[in-house]
């Protein structure tokens, strides 16, 4: 393929899918494909900045977000909006569909690449003979475990007990099942509508049955069980894109684009090297304040230096955010950020060694690409999965929990010591640092992205798999 050859790429409104679909945006400019990524106005502004290199073939294109009653002014991404209005949200997305289409009938793209909540892509393709692709923000472990859309469809799974335990249509071992605190929201969101009407099932059900191909970010030296697996599932080609790892960091120039945060760095320049904890949750997800307390008496037990990237919980003073004297004990060997923070340039630094967050598959492939050791405590979403997934591979260590997703300040103490610096920890430490010759394999991911674009050219060549032009 070609500059001559153009793709539309449209992910659903929250970080945790944006980020992944820009990066993928990168990689298929790399490779002289031309790129229309498409947003609202204030999730375009939110982006980081394109490389100069790729800047004329990455297209930034703004669609006004519809205003609908429920959803606050300016609310343009899941990161506005507490986790009960995310469902309006998704009513103004729907509501893109006319501008989308028009979008597509201007530039007739040679592919349209898009996220599960914007089910209604395939059908708006299919009007001008141009194939869909979904592109999962997802795991293929995640996927498999939902399931194929007939499993989807049957609604045969009611209970939040069903989402305890392993489906039976994943043939080899594997624990991948959500935990009883996480259950009863995915049950919920999976089976029951929303105020537009669909449920997240139904969503997914209708993207896998409507698009041309199922796009995974993973690849066969990882997840490739997963992969093969969804082949089967799916009955249409499930083509890994790669990890979508970060690009390496320029630490020169990093420091001063991030000047408020160089006394941070200064203080991680003063330890040695993979003795310090990062602490962070995401751009998601809000601890409550019991949470952010036993985390902090947690860390505090754990007697190793951390830096803790904490945001704010709504309705909370920063004067009570943290136990009293926390900042002083503390004080030698603990930083806390409120706010944004530049995670991967904190995770790139030599002295960090490991990392407690909330198992996030973007997350997930950021600390292994440095080879960090984890410690999981998943909050949502498809956190609980991942967590499992990598318990299953050796690679981490999930804070045990009550069956009401509360933990202890013990419990986190116990797991920080076993996987940081334990005898015990040891085999998860190496094999965490094993994990770098996958995650940080640019080559290796490069060649998906490469095999990707020999597709979509084969595509090309042979009309008869492209879907026929839906006459009006």
């Amino acid at each position: 393929m070609d500059a001559n050859y153009q793709v539309i790429v449209f992910p659903w409104f929250a970080f945790g899918h944006m980020l992944p679909f820009l990066e993928f945006s990168k990689r298929l400019a790399a490779n002289s494909i031309h790129v229309h990524f498409v947003s609202s106005p204030k999730n375009i502004q939110r982006l980081p900045t394109i490389p100069k290199d790729l800047a004329s073939l990455i297209n930034l294109v703004q669609i006004p977000l519809p205003s609908v009653e429920g959803l606050p002014e300016n609310a343009e991404a899941t990161i506005d909006l507490p986790l009960e209005q995310v469902q309006y949200l998704k009513k103004a997305y729907d509501e893109m569909q006319g501008s989308f289409e028009k979008l597509v009938g201007q530039i007739l793209p040679d592919l349209v690449v898009f996220d599960f909540i914007s089910c209604w892509v395939p059908e708006t393709a299919a009007k001008f003979g141009i194939p869909s692709a979904f592109l999962s923000a997802f795991s293929a472990a995640t996927l498999a475990f939902i399931g194929p859309p007939a499993e989807l469809r049957s609604n045969s799974r009611v209970k939040e007990e069903d989402f305890q335990v392993v489906p039976e249509w994943i043939p080899f071992p594997s624990t991948v099942a959500y935990p009883s605190f996480q259950a009863k929201q995915i049950c919920h969101n999976i089976n029951i509508p929303d105020v537009t009407g669909k449920s997240s099932g139904e969503r997914l059900a209708v993207t896998l049955e409507g698009c041309s191909f199922v796009l995974v970010r993973g690849c066969e030296e990882f997840d490739g069980e997963y992969i093969h697996l969804l082949h089967e599932l799916y009955q249409k080609p499930v083509i890994p894109v790669g990890l979508l790892p970060p690009r390496p960091i320029d630490r020169t120039s990093t420091r001063t684009k991030e000047a408020n945060w160089s006394d941070n760095f200064t203080w991680l320049d003063k330890h040695s090297p993979r003795s310090v904890l990062f602490v962070g949750f995401g751009s998601e997800y809000k601890l409550s304040i019991d949470q952010v307390h036993e985390l902090a008496y947690g860390l505090e037990l754990a007697d190793i230096p951390f830096i803790w990237a904490l945001k704010k919980p709504e309705g909370i003073n920063s004067s009570n955010l943290l136990p009293p004297g926390f900042q002083d004990r503390i004080l030698d060997r603990g930083l806390v950020c409120l706010g944004w923070a530049p995670q991967l340039e904190i995770l790139d630094h030599p002295a960090i060694g490991g990392c407690i967050f909330h198992s996030g598959w973007g997350s997930i492939v950021e600390s292994l690409f440095y080879g960090h050791n984890l410690i999981l405590l998943p909050m949502m979403a498809d956190q609980g999965l991942n967590a499992r997934l990598m318990v299953d591979k050796g690679i981490g260590l999930e804070v045990e929990r009550s069956a009401d997703g509360s933990f202890t300040r013990t419990a986190i103490a116990r797991s920080i010591r076993l996987v940081m610096f334990k005898q015990e920890g040891e085999p998860l430490r190496v094999k965490a640092g094993q994990m770098r010759s996958i995650f940080a394999n640019q080559a290796l991911h490069e060649n998906y992205t490469k095999r990707f674009v020999q597709f979509i050219g084969c595509c090309k060549r042979n009309e008869h798999l492209l879907p026929e032009k839906v006459k009006d």
